[in-house]
């Protein structure tokens, strides 16, 4: 987010699989330094014990594998997106400012995703402006997957186990090895199915955020939750973010901002495309067995 630098003075002191995660969603801090610090509903105690049967690096091998399936899996689908962004008055708790719009994630004569807005009100956001980083993030960060070549990018270490709701979840924390310049990040906790090996949880935050003073680009901490589709792939569903954007410049101040985007309608493009992986053919594939091993791919022509 970016900051309108003005003299206003601040007012700042049904997816299958969605395991019940919208009846108790994850309370976001307002920092990462460290944001699991408190208990939260529905989620168990961490259980620091290795895993069983698997070491950390083979679990973290495994779910990068599977999501790089996913990933490549999701190109084939269309979707509905909304996003909503507030600003909210701390004096009043109310909302001062909102910019909304629903687009169509859809596949033009060409055969390739592209985006269609079906909905979008005057933006009356007043205190920031959405910067392009920010529409990077809902396009590509808050959807946050992590696959076998995003793993170089990163440290990721072991957390333990941990029950979620009604899963028992593999839990790691991920950050950035090197930040390289122009480009941004994911930092936070990671929480993978024990069984399915795939994540259905992340909590962190996108960084690099622009520090400079009078360029400030900032960014709040976001939960994103995943649902099983179509009985096989685990695609984003939700995210939510808040958080308190301290800015720098005068005249600029702290702006409580709160988010949400929402991925819905999820439907497969049938064409004639198929989806390949390690030089298989994973288009009807079924949904990973309980080791975590993708079956045989079937066979079957569309």
């Amino acid at each position: 987010m970016k900051i309108f630098f003005t003299r206003r003075a601040s007012t700042a002191t049904g997816l299958t699989g969605l395991f019940l995660l919208s009846a108790c969603l994850l309370l976001v801090l307002t920092t990462v330094a460290n944001p699991y610090a408190r208990a939260q509903e529905g989620f168990g105690p961490i259980d620091p014990a290795p895993p069983t049967g698997m070491t950390p690096q083979q679990i973290i091998d495994k779910f990068a594998a599977q999501e790089t399936i996913f990933d490549a899996a999701r190109r084939n689908y269309t979707w509905r997106r909304s996003v909503k962004v507030d600003t909210i008055n701390d004096d009043t708790n109310k909302v001062d400012g909102e910019y909304y719009e629903v687009t169509d994630i859809v596949f033009g004569t060409d055969g390739k995703q592209t985006e269609h807005v079906v909905f979008a009100p005057q933006n009356t956001l007043q205190r920031v402006s959405m910067s392009p980083a920010d529409m990077q993030d809902i396009e590509h960060r808050l959807p946050f997957i992590l696959t076998t070549a995003d793993l170089p990018e990163y440290d990721i270490t072991y957390v333990g186990r941990q029950h979620v709701d009604e899963l028992n979840t593999y839990v790691f924390d991920a950050k950035p090895k090197v930040i390289e310049k122009n480009k941004r990040y994911f930092q936070g906790r990671v929480w993978v199915d024990q069984q399915d090996l795939m994540i259905v949880l992340v909590n962190g935050k996108n960084v690099p955020d622009d520090l400079r003073r009078g360029h400030e680009d900032l960014s709040p901490p976001f939960t994103t939750y995943y649902g099983q589709v179509d009985g096989k792939y685990w695609f984003p569903i939700y995210t939510k973010a808040e958080g308190e954007l301290h800015f720098g410049m005068e005249g600029g101040g702290d702006v409580h901002l709160r988010s949400t985007v929402k991925y819905t309608d999820y439907k497969q493009f049938h064409t004639s495309a198929r989806i390949i992986y390690d030089g298989k053919d994973i288009t009807d594939n079924k949904a990973p067995d309980s080791s975590g091993t993708q079956p045989a791919p079937s066979g079957k022509q569309k």
